[in-house]
């Protein structure tokens, strides 16, 4: 893995050879990583792994013709090579009127914000285990517990860097640090599986072990002996776990592709009530050490904190260069990449502001209710926005979380259920998308 400046200079060298070469534009990434991680299983080391790779992706203009190659070869011999073989791709492809860099007058320049996403820590396998071990550990201490499917923890670091050959070159590390355990409840056909898990950016930002274990031995508890309750409409409480869910649906739906193909449910819906006036989801690159935080986007233009949902009403689709080409606008400073191809669009660390009610207000009324906690398969038409996934949590009656329950299926429309949503006060952020609970009354049950 190259360290940054390096990653810097190399791009720059690339970009040079691929203008010298016969590209008119061209932008190149660089991703490297370095990671370590350990497995244990009742009480034993089951893998330690580590992983190391780099790579470097291209993508060429040549007139409004295009192509993007991959290489894991960063010698001068290789990028050489590259840079002829992408070139000639490009001289064959199929002319795209909406191909082009991001507009140079909009990339980011000056100093980036400073988001604290590296940190330096050197976590060798020996303390990973010692982590897996305590979290593995505590969930089995929990009463009832009777087998494991095993503790993880997780140690990594990385290189991003970006250059295009109209004059930006910006790059930044970045690290995380994970811990996880999975554990079984019950015996035979009544056995229960469930889990917890943590991400941080910094290692001393990690919840502690025993907290993650003693959550996942206690989760899987309570699925023990489930009912299965009459099928019919009612109210539905997403646990926040599960209920982020609905946000991604939402980032889904309104990026600029998207859009400009028209195969969402929200096509049309730009500057409309989608929720309720409670609702306001926030896109926030800048959160320091957030898990999703970046300081540019995948073409170099600047990021900034934006309201997606305003007080229920979307402000705006999530557009790259060419998706906003495409509709007449202008990028949002939303593109997203990977080493291949042209960009696409996604946010950030995204989060649906906290509402006015406690989670136990919030279902006080509810005579019969799901609280859901684990959802499965993915019954969701982007077209259309029907929504129908199985689903198993615990039954409410009359306010109170009662009984597990399994083997469900929820039905609704996204259309419909964006507008139901009422959020409680119980947001935390902690992961890349985070919402409070939520809950969404006139969806249909199936059941018994």
């Amino acid at each position: 893995m190259l360290k940054l400046d390096d990653a810097c200079n190399r791009l720059s060298d690339l970009i040079a050879l691929a203008r010298a070469g016969g590209a008119d534009a061209a932008d190149a990434i660089y991703v490297g990583s370095a990671s370590t991680e350990v497995q244990m299983r009742l009480g034993k080391l089951e893998d330690v792994g580590r992983s190391e790779g780099e790579e470097i992706g291209l993508r060429v203009f040549v007139g409004q013709r295009t192509a993007s190659v991959t290489a894991s070869d960063l010698s001068p011999d290789g990028l050489r090579e590259l840079v002829s073989r992408v070139v000639d791709m490009a001289r064959e492809a199929t002319e795209d009127q909406f191909a082009s860099l991001a507009p140079e007058d909009r990339l980011a320049k000056g100093e980036l914000p400073e988001l604290d996403l590296f940190d330096a820590s050197d976590i060798g396998p020996a303390e990973l285990r010692e982590r897996a071990l305590a979290a593995e550990d505590a969930a089995r201490a929990v009463a009832g517990i009777t087998n494991s499917e095993g503790a993880g923890a997780s140690a990594g670091q990385s290189v991003m860097a970006l250059a295009t050959s109209h004059g930006f070159v910006r790059g930044y590390r970045g690290s995380s640090f994970g811990c996880s355990a999975s554990v079984i409840a019950g015996e035979g056909a009544l056995m229960q599986r469930d889990y917890a898990w943590h991400s941080a950016r910094y290692y001393s930002d990690l919840e502690a072990a025993a907290a993650i274990g003693q959550r996942a031995g206690d989760r899987a508890m309570a699925r023990l002996h489930p009912v299965k309750p009459d099928s019919g409409q009612m109210p539905i409480i997403f646990d926040p776990r599960v209920g982020a869910s609905m946000v991604g649906h939402l980032l889904g739906s309104i990026t600029g592709s998207s859009i400009a193909r028209r195969t969402s449910f929200l096509l049309d819906q730009l500057h409309e009530m989608v929720f309720d006036s409670h609702v306001t989801i926030i896109d926030d690159p800048h959160r320091v050490r957030g898990l999703r935080s970046r300081p540019f986007d995948g073409e170099g233009l600047p990021t900034a904190s934006s309201k997606l949902i305003d007080a229920g009403r979307l402000t705006s689709w999530l557009m790259d260069s060419a998706s906003a080409r495409q509709l007449g606008l202008q990028p949002t400073g939303h593109a997203s990449r990977g080493i291949g191809g042209p960009p696409g669009a996604g946010a950030s660390n995204v989060y649906m502001a906290p509402g006015t009610l406690t989670p136990a207000a919030l279902m006080a009324d509810i005579k019969q209710g799901i609280y859901v906690t684990e959802l499965i398969g993915q019954g969701v038409n982007a077209v259309t926005g029907d929504y129908s996934r199985g689903a198993s949590g615990f039954l409410i009656r009359d306010g109170q979380i009662g009984p597990a329950v399994a083997e469900l299926t929820i039905a609704g429309n996204l259309k419909d259920m964006f507008k139901a949503i009422i959020p409680a006060s119980d947001l935390v952020l902690r992961r890349g998308m985070d919402v409070p609970t939520l809950r969404i009354d006139g969806m249909m049950i199936a059941g018994a």
